[in-house]
């Protein structure tokens, strides 16, 4: 009995570990993965076979520090850390058919388009939109897709922007994950949520009037 009980008490820290520990991992795999295909906007995704699985390397790199708290009140819940890959999975599953829609919307464009798309993550930052699948993104998970689910509409915007700027940057990459973690991890704050959306926006205006401002957008082949 007292084994048991220490499983459970113990699964929390040892899942929370190991889903910093695959985070960690794919960030490098991602690197690897990357390697030589940062083009700025010029950036073209490959073979669809190859950029699903970078993609969801990227995603699992990007997403799993933030969501690891709510892993592991998932696993506090069910009273075992049996339930963490499952939920893990699903949730990683949700931001694969993202990379689907991604892939397939994905278009050649240049600075202008991209500064637009930039601008328009900035914008979706400040609706009531944006609030809502944040408040329901930094409540208890029910499940790794409503979880997943969430957190994808809380984040579109600045996913959006991602794949606008250069989807194989590890520069604009590490920028979207360290924004995507700490909104799921703090509480929304007006003083620090407007100005950072005013900033996007501010971005996005510089990379259609003046893109050579911004290294690495505009690769010297075009």
């Amino acid at each position: 009995m007292m084994d048991v009980e220490s499983r459970r008490a113990d699964a929390p820290t040892i899942v929370l570990a190991t889903t910093i520990g695959l985070a960690a991992a794919c960030w490098a795999a991602a690197a690897w993965l990357m390697g030589g295909m940062d083009m700025g906007v010029a950036t073209r995704p490959g073979p669809f076979g190859f950029f699903i699985a970078t993609w969801t390397t990227m995603m699992a790199a990007m997403m799993l520090p933030g969501a690891a708290p709510a892993v592991v009140r998932h696993v506090r819940v069910n009273g075992t850390a049996r339930a963490a890959p499952s939920f893990i999975a699903s949730y990683l599953a949700i931001w694969a058919l993202a990379g689907v829609a991604a892939y397939a919307l994905d278009r050649p464009h240049g600075s202008p388009a991209a500064g637009v798309l930039v601008i328009a993550a900035g914008a979706y930052e400040l609706t009531p939109i944006k609030r809502h699948f944040r408040r329901r993104c930094r409540e208890a998970p029910a499940s790794g897709l409503r979880f997943g689910l969430a957190c994808a509409g809380s984040s579109i915007g600045l996913m959006a922007m991602l794949v606008a700027l250069d989807v194989m940057s590890l520069f604009w990459m590490s920028v979207v994950a360290i924004l995507t973690c700490a909104q799921k991890l703090l509480p929304p704050k007006p003083a620090i949520d407007v100005p950072l959306a005013l900033a996007v926006i501010g971005l996005g205006l510089v990379i259609v009037t003046t893109p050579s401002l911004i290294p690495g957008l505009i690769s010297p082949a075009m």
